[in-house]
């Protein structure tokens, strides 16, 4: 079979370096921190002596209180605080200082520079970046020192925590407890190391669908437990300060606050110059026009409803008040407008209407903003849901507008910058979502997006030049921490990762955060890759009792086992650590595979009970029980995390997640229903129960699943052939009410092995699983055999029900090599192609750890053929070479399935992603997969 070629921007088919160093704690960054002396390092601390720190006191107040942070964390790795003081050009010092400040604003660099003539051309006027070097006689009296250098505020900031990281403080320190593996020698190279402007221009992400865990966490932790006076919101300058610290720690510089029942500028007045003191640009969410809140402002202080068609004076004052309060401050503003509450407008809403919208909306910047040409204030336009699909009817901005593509709310782009859009002065950017409130059910409970995904669409972001700003939704931040480093990081610097080392930024992670050794790290990078394929297959918020299947290829057996064995290797890992470790383990890894193990093994145990009900099986019962106390561990574990380093983060796991039954959260965690057999009274056809593999039936007795009629049917037929990977069989012999009994399982064949052949069964041990096997080298063609399963129950009548079995020896022609149909079908890994042949520089790559089980694959370079699509045949081809018995020449057919990841037409509506598949020497036949719909029509159309 040929994937001949594809058809648009993306996608990836699922069929079925960076070294990292123990205490080199950077992740995705040149590192220039070593802990050992040498000729060629600039001292930070030796021999219990710490260097110290000079600034200027016309230094950004942000940077000055950055230098603080940098201070503290010098004192957390090595014990000794070293002194932070404000100087001028013409200090003395015998020691050697760590001189830092911003190019342009600091006197103190400006003198250095003067005096030294460093080349500073590496970041003069470039955005947010940083050069830390060793300087000889950088001032007079000053004999050298370790010059730190910004290109601008947040450039110096960056400067300093990068360092920080290096000398091993996580970003999390605070957000997820992390320790700090001390050392009493810190050291930076002389040549020092640098960065340049990030890929993307503004980075960040969005607090969101914050209730019930974060709200309520928050007005435990930094309120009185009123909050805020007009909204009773608890995100205050307290939250607000240890938010703003870790963005910057992880190379963010862009927030859009929490929105619902909260305003952050009502909330507390101290929230917006503290954005700005901190170097935060702040924004406002795709529906919150003109940094104003909605719905909460408007709730508070608008004049008659929300419609520009009908009320458009007030709707204009009350943005003309919001841009006033915001004009002192950095800024992005949010043009454009949605319906109150997230919706969309009125279906009367037109596209001259919505026109209009912005050109008042630039009136306010041109009036407020006097003397500021508008061009030069940033501005986005979200292109979010029903808003695409005005920009694809026609609707357009001013060029110097950054346009913000969306996703689907589900990590799929649903359209990205053309060629054509390339240029404009406004650029592009990408909302994403980690968590979700929406139609067809919300996610917001545990991490379940993908790396590699992430990675697949947002490095397409990258090829696409929609790098001017990115922003993620991650609701409550926690438990999303891996996550949400990853898309700042990447936004950072693209240019670290691809598709095939991003192993190596969980395993950085795993060592900076935990301490752990090389080996144990890939360990913990292989955990959380599993976790997140486990919960993305489908998220949890969906699953149910069906979700995996209880009867074919012992899939709901296996992923129970999947859980059971992750579980378990974190614990082992988690057990191993020392104390310290543990709370920031149990946080980012060890609680999200315990919760959503516990949860995925009560949904496949609560399908395993109905079965075993429809089945008259009195191992329900049991599963009944597992049910209800999977139910109760999963209270228990969010309990723990809540009482963790006594109960610091406690409500941020009160999310509901146990039976949805619609798209909004349950208002409860509820157990799903169960049942159970009578145990005291034997089921009608006898004590005995039959139950083979592939079948929701049970004999003897009568049963809707035996065959068409439902009653009166004949016994089991079981088959098997040659290539079924497990070779066997099961049928379980299970107990059909509280009598206990033998029984034997024979056949009239040597070549059916049947283990065990006999055995016990007893509501004690409801039932035992009998294995059958075939010795192949008895076997020729297709033979068939009878089993016969016989119960000694005391006090009854001998009890005996046959079952057929029937065994296909297909043999594949000598010499073949590929994949052989096994029971009915093949199943081949994406990545298992025999051969693999590129056009134009184009080939199909593998993505490690994409998809439902190994891996996808796509076409790469996206940015080949000059974006332009091939002709079936002609392009980039991916074959599997694959023998089946039902052969189109025989009279039968072949259908050919192909799982492909959800990527979406993201080239725009007349540029359809489309595959070629050709089978032999068949014509190729090419399929569009995501069928053309309108934007906003494709999901809800509220979302957040």
């Amino acid at each position: 079979m040929r994937l001949l070629n594809w058809k648009g921007p993306s996608l990836a088919v699922f069929l079925g370096s960076l070294s990292a160093l123990r205490n080199v704690h950077a992740i995705g960054q040149a590192t220039c921190v070593s802990f050992n002396s040498s000729p060629s390092v600039f001292s930070v601390v030796s021999g219990g002596r710490s260097a110290p720190l000079f600034i200027s006191e016309d230094e950004w107040p942000g940077v000055q209180r950055a230098a603080a942070d940098f201070a503290s964390d010098i004192e957390k790795v090595s014990g000794i605080s070293p002194t932070v003081s404000n100087v001028t050009s013409s200090v003395k010092s015998s020691a050697t200082p760590i001189i830092i400040g911003t190019l342009g604003q600091s006197s103190l660099i400006e003198a250095v520079v003067n005096h030294t003539k460093l080349d500073v051309s590496s970041v003069s006027g470039i955005w947010e970046a940083f050069m830390i070097k060793e300087v000889a006689n950088p001032l007079p009296g000053v004999p050298k020192a370790m010059v730190i250098i910004g290109a601008d505020k947040r450039g110096t900031i960056y400067a300093l925590y990068d360092l920080s990281e290096q000398f091993g403080v996580s970003p999390w320190y605070w957000w997820a407890d992390v320790p700090t593996t001390p050392n009493s020698e810190i050291f930076i190279s002389s040549s020092g190391c640098s960065h340049g402007t990030p890929t993307v221009k503004y980075r960040g992400f969005f607090f969101n669908d914050e209730q019930p865990a974060l709200q309520s966490w928050a007005m435990e932790k930094f309120t009185n437990g009123t909050g805020a006076a007009l909204t009773g919101s608890p995100f205050n300058h307290f939250f607000y300060t240890k938010a703003f610290e870790l963005m910057l720690r992880l190379k963010g510089n862009y927030l859009w606050p929490a929105q619902w029942s909260s305003a952050f500028a009502v909330d507390d007045s101290q929230n917006q110059p503290l954005a700005d003191f901190y170097g935060i640009v702040m924004g406002t969410s795709h529906e919150e026009p003109m940094m104003r809140s909605i719905p909460v402002e408007w709730g508070l202080f608008g004049v008659g409803p929300w419609n520009y068609s009908t009320n458009a004076q007030n709707v204009y004052d009350f943005w003309v008040n919001g841009t006033i309060r915001a004009k002192p401050y950095e800024n992005i503003f949010t043009m454009g407008m949605r319906g109150d509450g997230d919706l969309p407008l009125s279906e009367t809403t037109n596209v001259a209407l919505l026109e209009k919208v912005i050109s008042d909306q630039r009136q306010i910047l041109t009036d407020v903003f006097n003397g500021t040409n508008v061009t030069d204030i940033p501005q986005m336009w979200a292109l979010y849901q029903e808003v695409l699909a005005y920009y694809e009817d026609g609707m357009r901005v001013p060029d110097d507008v950054t346009l913000l593509w969306s996703d689907d709310l589900w990590g799929n782009m649903l359209r990205l910058p053309i060629p054509s859009e390339f240029n404009r002065t406004g650029g592009a950017g990408v909302y994403y979502h980690y968590d979700l409130v929406a139609s067809p059910r919300d996610y917001k409970w545990i991490t379940s997006t993908q790396m590699t995904k992430t990675y697949e669409q947002l490095s397409q972001a990258v090829d696409r030049e929609a790098t001017r700003i990115w922003i993620v939704n991650v609701g409550d931040l926690k438990p999303y921490e891996l996550n949400t480093e990853f898309f700042l990081a990447y936004a950072w610097n693209s240019s670290r990762w691809s598709y095939d080392n991003l192993d190596t930024f969980v395993s950085a992670w795993a060592q900076r955060e935990f301490d752990l050794s090389s080996a144990t790290a890939n360990e913990v990078a292989s955990m959380m890759t599993n976790l997140t394929r486990y919960n993305n297959r489908r998220k949890p918020e969906l699953w149910n009792s069906t979700t995996f299947s209880l009867i074919n290829y012992r899939e709901a057996e296996n992923v129970f086992s999947d859980w059971d064995a992750l579980l378990n290797a974190s614990t082992m890992i988690y057990d191993s650590l020392t104390p310290e470790f543990q709370p920031a383990f149990f946080q980012t890894v060890q609680h999200p595979i315990l919760a959503s193990s516990t949860l995925g093994k009560m949904w496949i145990a609560q399908g395993m009970n109905s079965l075993r009900v429809s089945e008259a099986r009195l191992s329900a019962n049991d599963l009944a029980d597992q049910v209800e106390q999977l139910f109760e561990k999963d209270y228990d574990i969010k309990t723990e995390y809540h009482q963790l380093l006594d109960g610091k983060w406690n409500h941020m796991m009160d999310q509901t997640h146990v039976q949805y039954f619609y798209w909004q959260q349950p208002m409860a965690d509820t157990m799903p229903p169960i049942s159970r057999m009578q145990s005291k009274i034997q089921a009608l056809p006898g004590a005995m129960r039959i139950s083979p593999e592939g079948s929701a039936a049970a004999w003897p007795g009568d049963n809707p699943n035996q065959c068409a009629a439902g009653y009166s049917c004949p016994p089991p037929t079981i088959t098997l052939d040659s290539f079924v990977p497990l070779n066997s069989r099961y049928i379980d012999i299970g107990a059909g009410g509280p009598s206990p009994f033998t029984f034997t399982a024979t056949s009239n064949v040597s070549w059916l092995i049947l283990t065990p052949s006999e055995g016990s069964v007893s509501p004690s041990n409801p039932e035992v699983r009998v294995e059958a096997t075939v010795d192949w080298n008895q076997v020729s063609g297709v033979q068939a055999a009878q089993i016969n399963f016989n119960a000694s129950v005391p006090g009854q009548p001998f009890e005996s029900t046959p079952a057929y079995f029937v065994a296909n020896h297909t043999v594949a022609p000598s010499g073949f090599k590929g994949f052989v149909e096994g029971d009915g079908g093949v199943s081949i890994e994406a990545a298992h192609a025999s051969r693999n042949t590129s056009v134009a520089g184009i080939t199909w790559v593998e993505l490690p750890g994409y998809g439902r089980t190994l891996s996808g694959i796509t076409p790469w370079p996206r940015t080949g053929n000059d974006f332009n699509n091939f002709t079936a045949g002609s392009g980039p081809s991916i074959e599997y070479d694959f023998l089946n018995f039902n052969t189109i020449n025989d009279g039968g057919n072949v259908s050919a399935t192909l799982l492909v990841s959800p990527s979406l037409n993201s080239m725009g509506p007349d540029r359809p992603i489309k595959i070629a598949v050709q089978i032999d020497d068949q014509t190729p036949q090419t399929v569009a997969f995501i069928p053309p719909v309108r934007s906003g029509d494709a999901s809800s159309a509220v979302g957040w």
